[in-house]
């Protein structure tokens, strides 16, 4: 029996439907993309009907931008 392999995309909606979301950072991080790129991924689950919002957030005396997926496609029917 053959294992599905997780593409990237995959990883990233499952970063962004943690409680705790995804900072641009982490999502270069966990794929080898450009920062660019993630953008335009989140872009992407936009057109595809998932609802991703942004917060910002203080951490370690930084201000970054996380985000999260808080409704998909599915949800929304």
């Amino acid at each position: 029996m053959a294992k599905s392999r997780q593409t990237k995309t995959d990883k990233v909606r499952e970063m962004l439907s943690q409680p705790q979301g995804a900072s641009l950072e982490a999502i270069c991080k966990a794929t080898g993309w450009q920062s660019h790129s993630a953008r335009a991924v989140l872009s992407g689950f936009r057109k595809a009907g998932y609802t991703v919002e942004r917060s910002t957030e203080v951490k370690n005396n930084k201000t970054g931008s996380v985000y999260r997926i808080t409704v998909s496609p599915e949800m929304a029917t």
